[in-house]
């Protein structure tokens, strides 16, 4: 893994208001977290693997920290699932403290690497029609449908970043546990939004 002196100090080439470099995208699950990764120039989102879901010790975050070492990860993009109408749901809560617990982890590791969350309302739908189209039966989805997810997830952000020529998604900042009132420890996970021009808010 390169140190974290590296990590902490260099900037990562940008192209018009959004980092160069391989990108990680990541779908959540209850049970199963799909990951994949995709080329430096960000054109081709590819699987990586699948992840049994640690919640009580967190080992599948851990492999998330150690790919974005051995890849020189400049991003994560984690699919922020919502209801059709964009309503909020378990799910939703589930994956914001999953990327939130994330940040925590690659903070702890020296990886400065930023996390976005990006809408996934329909990867995990979309991953089971190309399955199909595939030609893979139904029962055998579930072997590589998180990873089909993640594609979706991760290619949806690259390809907006080109399209737009700016950063997409929402960054999750880290939330450290101490008393001052800009971070109390239940405090909600903190995160910013960009604002959009109007006519970028159909994307």
């Amino acid at each position: 893994m390169p140190s974290a002196q590296r990590w902490r100090t260099g900037a990562s080439a940008t192209v018009s208001g959004y980092p160069r470099g391989t990108k990680i995208g990541v779908d959540v699950g209850l049970a199963r977290v799909g990951v994949a990764s995709c080329d430096p120039d960000g054109l081709l989102a590819t699987p990586i693997r699948t992840l049994k879901r640690d919640a009580k010790k967190n080992s599948d975050i851990q492999v998330l920290v150690r790919e974005a070492g051995e890849r020189e990860a400049v991003e994560f993009f984690v699919g922020l699932p919502q209801s059709m109408k964009g309503t909020e749901t378990a799910s939703t809560a589930m994956a914001r403290d999953y990327a939130q617990a994330l940040v925590q982890a690659l903070d702890k590791a020296g990886l400065d690497v930023p996390v976005r969350l990006i809408d996934e309302r329909l990867s995990t739908v979309s991953a089971h029609r190309s399955l199909r189209e595939a030609g893979l039966e139904t029962r055998n989805h579930r072997r590589v449908v998180d990873q089909v997810a993640a594609v979706g997830i991760l290619q949806q952000a690259i390809d907006m970043q080109r399209s737009l020529g700016r950063d997409v998604g929402v960054q999750v900042t880290l939330r450290r546990s101490t008393h001052s009132a800009a971070a109390a420890p239940n405090e909600e996970p903190t995160i910013f939004e960009e604002r959009r021009p109007e006519s970028d808010k159909s994307s």
